[in-house]
């Protein structure tokens, strides 16, 4: 028997991170940028995937799903009808997490729409008001002085020619007295890095900078960052860090690998690209990154892609791994010493069309199941000219989003 989904154009409406609908319980799902996105509210299904084939694994099992609704779609376009929210974790051997919510809520372009599973009528949206609750936070966690050693050692294999470049991650953890809120966090974050994209799926939030790969219909887009540097405040003098950042030679090498790696992975698939020659320099409140966007068209084929086939080609990209990948990955595995969970992984949306937008989740947190601990990560990539204490600078600089909006929770 077939399960009934209906998508119906939206009035007016609380902004996406305000809505709330009590009788679905407290599982927000989030990918908002701008004011415009998707969020999710409830659990119709969740489901698990792990292993090298996890990204074949959650297709089919997104297909199988989709193939037992009986679908009433009276708006169409990209984001509407059923929408799956994923969650990959960076490593294989952990755990990835699909999310298929009861009620997702889009906006895009001043249209908005609603989606809800079941025979019942449309559901009554609310606005939740965040209010401000101070937690009393005590960190620990990645000892700074080991994190550089860890450095120093990844940089001695570069030299002797092990490896081009490996991204090196570390972690602090916050323990709470008090519940984590996680949609003041996330208000938070939206109202400080506005040109990010504002993600939640069980218990990770956080605001990535970097897209990994959108597609809509057959175009394909992705947003890459490799290297950053911190803002000072002072606009006269960012805008002077901005010129030596877009003039570093080890801030270029580092992003010409993350751009090539993401130009490889597509190209054999795309009948046209445009890869950039030169980067931009993408200014965050309190960073700024090298930024490329490439785009594509995909290839008629017999075989449609879909966003899964082009996620399982990109991940890990330079950006988050290394270069050679398979050497990156084995160093990764020898000197971090973490589990990365579902940091650094695809994180985002698809649709019953396959087609979607997935980012890197960055700048990020896991808040533990008690709701009263939160290990938020940062991670860079070293190169031969790496220094481990301008790196350890950059990665405290990296983990300030979190940081700063927990203080302000």
């Amino acid at each position: 028997m077939h399960i009934s989904i209906t998508t119906e154009l939206l009035g007016e409406h609380p902004q996406l991170l305000e809505i709330n609908a009590p009788e679905y319980g407290q599982e927000f799902t989030s990918w908002v940028r701008g004011g415009d996105g998707l969020v999710g509210l409830g659990v119709f299904k969740k489901h698990v995937v792990t292993g090298s084939n996890r990204f074949a694994d959650a297709q089919r099992w997104w297909r199988n799903e989709i193939n037992s609704l009986e679908i009433h779609n009276n708006v169409h376009g990209t984001g509407t009808g059923p929408v799956l929210f994923t969650s990959f974790s960076f490593d294989p051997s952990e755990e990835s997490v699909l999310l298929i919510p009861e009620v997702v809520i889009g906006r895009r372009n001043g249209r908005a729409w609603i989606t809800w599973i079941g025979a019942k009528p449309q559901p009554a949206l609310h606005s939740l008001k965040t209010k401000p609750a101070p937690l009393n936070l005590n960190w620990s966690g990645s000892n700074g002085d080991v994190w550089q050693e860890r450095v120093a050692r990844a940089v001695s294999k570069i030299k002797e020619g092990e490896l081009e470049k490996v991204v090196l991650a570390r972690f602090a953890t916050a323990t709470s007295d008090h519940p984590i809120q996680t949609r003041n966090l996330l208000h938070e974050l939206a109202r400080e890095y506005p040109s990010t994209w504002i993600y939640s799926n069980s218990g990770l939030i956080g605001a990535t900078p970097e897209l990994l790969v959108r597609l809509s219909k057959s175009l394909v887009t992705s947003r890459i960052l490799a290297g950053t540097i911190r803002k000072t405040g002072d606009d006269e003098r960012d805008l002077a860090l901005a010129g030596s950042l877009a003039r570093s030679s080890k801030d270029l090498e580092e992003h010409e690998y993350a751009v090539r790696s993401v130009a490889d992975a597509l190209t054999p698939l795309c009948s046209s690209m445009n890869v950039p020659e030169s980067p931009f320099v993408l200014h965050l409140s309190n960073v700024m990154h090298l930024a490329t966007d490439v785009t594509g068209v995909l290839n008629d084929s017999a075989t449609p892609i879909d966003i899964f086939d082009l996620v399982s080609r990109l991940h890990p990209t330079a950006a988050v791994c290394g270069t050679p990948t398979n050497l990156a990955k084995q160093t990764i595995d020898e000197i971090e010493g973490i589990s990365r969970g579902r940091y650094a992984g695809p994180i985002g949306w698809i649709d019953a069309h396959g087609d979607g937008e997935l980012g890197i989740a960055l700048r990020c947190g896991q808040v533990s199941d008690d709701q009263k601990s939160i290990r938020i990560y940062a991670g860079c990539g070293i190169l031969a000219g790496s220094d481990p204490e301008r790196e350890y600078a950059e990665s405290q600089a990296k983990l300030l989003p979190m940081r700063t909006a927990l203080e302000r929770h």
